[in-house]
C-alpha cells in the first residue's frame, strides 16, 4: 500500500488514525449536509413560486 506496510498500519496512521477519519467524516457530514440543505431551499423556492404563479393567474 506505498507508504504503509499494512491495511490495518493504513487504517492507524500511525497512531492518528481516529483524529484522521474523524476529520474525513466530520468534513463529508458538512459537504452532505450542505446538499441536502440546497436541495430543501431549493424544493420551498419552487413551491413558493407555483404559489405565486397560481395567485397571479388568479388574479389577473
Amino acid at each position: 500500500m506505498g507508504e504503509f506496510e499494512s491495511f490495518q498500519a493504513f487504517i492507524e496512521m500511525g497512531g492518528h488514525g481516529l483524529y484522521v477519519w474523524l476529520a474525513y467524516a466530520v468534513g463529508a457530514l458538512v459537504i452532505g449536509l450542505n446538499i441536502w440543505w440546497v436541495g430543501r431551499i431549493r424544493k420551498l423556492a419552487e413551491q413558493r413560486v407555483k404559489k405565486y404563479v397560481r395567485r397571479q393567474e388568479l388574479e389577473g
